[in-house]
């Protein structure tokens, strides 16, 4: 492991750990700022058919809880892509959710959800690029184009051969 990725993955994780351990202390006034995004989200989500809670509070525990182990997914080097793409997913939300400038009705209050809004959006980037984040090794999708290439390359190879040899047998038919 590069020494970027050994200070790197552990900072993006405590912001993140930070931020859902915040929630689960307050997660009746997260609950509620969560509401006015579930009660749209949810029904959606519902219809269909996936099995979602319905009540905010229960979301936000969840919420809290994905990133809390994703947190340390990525901070530990233990599954960092899987724990990497569920912060990202679940940044989404929690962004939303909480930070609604768009909402806000006094300068203040909407410059500081704005901050808070491209704070998280940062930190979504930062996952976004941890997903992604092969560690130096081929990912699937290399692996899949070499095998790809390597099977289009023996095949014409084949190709050439057969022709050879069908050209060899009919002329000693011949």
């Amino acid at each position: 492991m590069s020494l970027s990725r050994l200070i790197a993955r552990p900072l993006l994780a405590s912001g993140f750990v930070f931020g859902a351990v915040n929630a689960l202390r307050n997660a009746d006034v997260v609950a509620a700022k969560a509401k006015r995004v579930t009660d749209k989200v949810v029904p959606l989500v519902q219809g269909k058919g996936v099995p979602v809670p319905s009540d905010p509070l229960t979301l936000v525990r969840i919420n809290a809880g994905v990133q809390i182990v994703g947190a340390l997914a990525v901070g530990t080097g233990r599954a960092p892509r899987l724990g990497a793409t569920a912060l990202a997913l679940s940044m989404i939300p929690t962004t939303v959710a909480g930070h609604a400038f768009w909402a806000e009705t006094t300068p203040e209050g909407k410059n500081t959800q704005r901050l808070q809004f491209f704070k998280n959006a940062s930190m979504l980037g930062g996952a976004i690029i941890a997903a992604g984040d092969t560690d130096g090794k081929p990912g699937v999708a290399w692996r899949a184009r070499r095998v790809a290439k390597d099977a289009r390359r023996e095949a014409k190879h084949l190709a050439v051969s057969a022709k050879r040899e069908a050209k060899l047998a009919k002329a000693k038919v011949s």
